[in-house]
């Protein structure tokens, strides 16, 4: 069974949103999965090989097949996006640490009473399946075909929605922002200096690590670094040595705004050239090198688009199944199209909206991404008067929305009071979120069985043995 196409399709939202990323192979009926160095599919003439557990962790295990696929699957994405891959000894440790975390964040997820509804893996799986500009049906077709178990494949997008959930969790018990705290950071010269597109490097350390540990993490920040002055790609070794989250992916930590950086870092950054890198730096999580990739500033006006639009909401109950919630929806919308009754009346009477529906379904008058991306796209393609057919959102919900106007506005004081709080608050939240992840591996027990896959397996790893 070729089950490579199973990983490639769960690896490709473990980042939470369900965007494809641009070099992934799209699904097609009539396309074997290939790419990268993935596994031969197995016959039933060939030899099937026992699996064998590689890692213990608490009270789960990783099995040999897990990681072969997770490792084809990042071979893939690393050749197709121009990488160069490491040794294959390298790769597997890096890989396998994303799936010891993995599962310790799945695990926590469950006993935290995280739940994932049926309803939510089925949004999720049509919005993968309208990423690849299929069908349902379709992409179930073509998984039949290449040998994917479509119930194991829910079931691992069932443990990424998990994983997304313990994240937000966390991230947003930390996130609270004062007015002061706005109002400072505005102040500071930090805001007007727009945003870097950064890469990282980490050479972790576990909590309380001791002297030999923190000299020998220096020693490998220090080689990585004379390793870059000989001009080796920082991709290449942030794949090989980082114990970052985001090391399969070349360290790359996309854009961010300058002030959502430690003041200290700011500093730094500021003043690096494009393609220039840091030092090793010791900070909680160990010793990071960072490298700009690009910097950018932001408009010193902000004039923007603002929508006014009602919306009908029709939600999925324990006794409104989805297929009735649909047709209701279906049927209210017809109503109004065909001119039998109006937009608000209706809104008001079924919507279950509960910010809306009061107001006959009014939103009122606000900016384009202020309800959602999914809301914000449908908006950009839209006229006044214009009605949406009915649309599903992602946790289940069904929706209508009609346009009623547009207008330019001067937004520039509400957005820079906007952009300093969640500039804070991603701050916050992302060194919270380090610091859980070095929390549940410290202490964690995890067993790593194979020898060659344990050393050096995880300098910022818990109870490994």
């Amino acid at each position: 069974m070729n089950r490579s196409l199973l990983a490639r399709l769960t690896l490709m939202l473990a980042a939470c949103a369900f965007t494809l990323p641009a070099f992934a192979q799209l699904l097609n009926p009539n396309t074997p999965a290939t790419g990268g160095q993935s596994l031969p599919s197995l016959t039933a003439n060939q030899p099937q090989p026992l699996d064998r557990i590689i890692a213990v962790v608490n009270d789960g295990v990783i099995l040999q097949s897990q990681l072969d696929e997770t490792m084809a699957t990042v071979a893939h994405q690393i050749t197709a996006s121009g990488g160069k891959l490491p040794p294959q000894n390298v790769l597997e440790k890096q890989v396998l640490q994303r799936l010891i975390l993995n599962q310790l964040l799945v695990q926590k997820a469950r006993d935290n009473g995280v739940r994932v509804s049926d309803d939510q893996v089925d949004a999720a799986v049509a919005n993968i399946a309208q990423q690849n500009k299929m069908s349902v049906p379709q992409m179930q077709a073509a998984m039949q075909q290449q040998g994917v178990d479509y119930a194991a494949f829910r079931q691992q997008l069932r443990d990424q929605l998990l994983v997304r959930a313990v994240q937000q969790q966390v991230m947003q018990s930390s996130s609270q922002v004062s007015d002061a705290e706005i109002n400072n950071l505005i102040a500071s010269p930090a805001f007007r200096q727009g945003e870097v597109h950064l890469a990282r490097i980490l050479v972790g350390l576990p909590e309380g690590a001791d002297a030999n540990q923190i000299a020998a993490a220096q020693t490998k920040a220090n080689q990585i670094e004379s390793e870059l002055k000989a001009g080796k790609s920082f991709a290449s070794l942030a794949v090989s040595n980082s114990s970052a989250p985001e090391a399969l992916e070349g360290g790359d930590l996309g854009w961010r705004r300058v002030d959502e950086l430690p003041p200290a870092v700011q500093q730094i950054v500021g003043a690096l050239q494009e393609g220039g890198y840091t030092e090793p730096l010791r900070d909680a999580s160990g010793f990071t090198i960072l490298k700009l990739e690009g910097k950018r500033t932001p408009d010193t006006k902000q004039i923007v688009t603002e929508y006014h639009a009602l919306h009908l909401m029709i939600k999925p109950t324990a006794v409104l199944s989805d297929q009735g919630a649909k047709d209701k929806i279906t049927k209210l919308y017809h109503d109004i199209v065909d001119g039998h009754a109006d937009f608000a009346t209706l809104a008001k009477q079924d919507s279950d909206d509960p910010t809306t529906a009061n107001a006959g379904g009014d939103m009122g008058w606000f900016m384009q991404e202020d309800w959602g991306s999914e809301v914000g796209k449908l908006l950009a393609t839209m006229q006044p008067g214009q009605v949406t057919e009915p649309f599903r959102s992602p946790d289940g919900s069904w929706h209508i929305i009609k346009l009623l106007g547009t207008r330019q506005a001067d937004k520039t004081k509400d957005l820079e009071r906007e952009q300093a709080r969640q500039a804070i608050a991603a701050r916050k939240g992302q060194q919270a979120y380090e610091q859980f992840l070095r929390d549940l591996e410290s202490s964690a027990y995890i067993s790593i069985r194979v020898p060659e896959l344990a050393d050096d397996a995880n300098l910022a790893g818990g109870a490994s043995q």
